[in-house]
């Protein structure tokens, strides 16, 4: 009989959070409640931040902190192709134009030696992503928001735990967004946040979160609340769930641990596929970052291998091996070829890594013994 199926991502929860999910639910208290309370708290705490909002996902952060940035019609973002579509809906859903970066082939994030060029009297608002955890150089990018007086919204959803140069990603520079999607180096079921250093900014979210009401009001049916509220703008319902903080709770207070074991797999990859022609693995830059490991992606080499990335994917999950694909070039699905234009050879260097691009399993409660299950299964695809 064959082994059981290996994911490419599994959550680690530990009992006390299972436990405290249970009492979450016991206690009456299942939506946002004193748990979101102490989240956020711990949230402040852990970026050393002053204000951080718990929200339904990181999409929903994104979309929130763009709206709260007051883009006009014609006001330009500039983000990368390679990320998840939620990065370019939130922008056009907020009123922006997404403009696009090509990225750098070596570290997959946004080139910076290309953004300058894409800035425009247009632009409001650069949006970079951390590509699987890896930091964008975030010194030569505030130094040309500075310069050209621009807002910086970082999507960080892989990248809690990351650090640039000895400061965790969260704890500086303008506004940052984070996801806790089960996938991610830490999970709530679902959910993400928004960080920021901007008190109007925090308070335009906090607003539009809970359907524009003018202040707390989770606890308006307890002995304490109050029902006497106004709604001063119509606003969503992107409200995190104290049963979503009961596990956010206890996953933060693991996040280190969590980063370590990714990191350690993300090694044994690096050295066991290191002379393997099949792949082009992983590269990292120069600058001091401390890596997250939300994904481990090696880029398939075809004429090497005598497969595509699709043909091998589909040879694991034969194998029981599950793998992701991170991500399909965004700029080529046919809403953004449609409204905005885009074609195939806008940005050469992301076409040529969607293409090629895999996610290998990796996940904190991943074993030495499943990891090297992974590598055999892969060299007898290719031997």
């Amino acid at each position: 009989m064959s082994e059981e199926f290996l994911p490419f991502s599994r959550p680690l929860i530990s009992q006390a959070a299972i436990d405290d999910v249970v009492a979450c639910l016991k206690s009456g208290w299942i939506t946002t409640g004193p748990r979101v309370a102490q989240f956020t708290e711990a949230l402040q705490t852990y970026f050393n931040a002053p204000y951080a909002l718990p929200l339904t996902s990181a999409t929903a952060g994104l979309h929130l902190a763009l709206l709260a940035m007051d883009l006009k019609p014609g006001d330009e973002v500039i983000t990368t192709p390679l990320t998840f579509a939620a990065t370019l809906n939130t922008i056009v859903l907020a009123g922006g134009k997404p403009v696009l970066v090509d990225i750098d082939p070596h570290t997959l994030n946004m080139d910076m030696n290309r953004l300058e060029e894409a800035i425009t009297e247009h632009t409001r608002v650069i949006v970079p992503v951390h590509f699987a955890g890896l930091p964008v150089d975030l010194d030569v990018l505030y130094d040309l928001a500075a310069r050209f007086g621009l807002r910086v919204l970082e999507d960080a959803a892989h990248a809690i735990g990351t650090e640039y140069k000895g400061k965790r990603i969260g704890s500086f520079g303008d506004t940052q967004v984070f996801s806790f999607h089960p996938n991610k180096n830490m999970t709530t079921g679902e959910g993400g946040c928004v960080v920021t250093r901007d008190q109007p900014l925090a308070d335009q979210i906090s607003r539009l979160r809970f359907h524009g009401i003018d202040r707390q009001a989770w606890n308006r049916y307890g002995k304490s609340g109050s029902q006497d509220y106004e709604i001063v703008m119509p606003g969503f319902k992107y409200n995190m769930m104290d049963i979503q903080a009961a596990i956010g709770i206890y996953q933060l207070k693991e996040l280190n641990s969590f980063i370590a074991r990714r990191n350690e797999l993300a090694g044994r990859y690096q050295e066991a596929l290191s002379d393997w022609p099949q792949w082009t693995l992983p590269q990292r830059p120069d600058y001091d970052h401390l890596h997250s490991w939300h994904i481990y992606t090696p880029l398939i080499n075809e004429d090497i291998a005598g497969m595509d990335r699709n043909e091998f994917m589909q040879a694991m999950k034969e194998r029981n091996i599950g793998t992701g694909l991170h991500y399909r070039a965004v700029h080529l699905y046919p809403y953004y070829r449609q409204a905005f234009g885009y074609k195939l050879g806008d940005f050469p260097h992301a076409e040529d890594v969607c293409e090629r691009i895999v996610s290998l399993p990796l996940f904190p409660g991943m074993t030495d013994a499943e990891h090297d299950r992974v590598l055999d299964v892969m060299y007898s695809i290719f031997n």
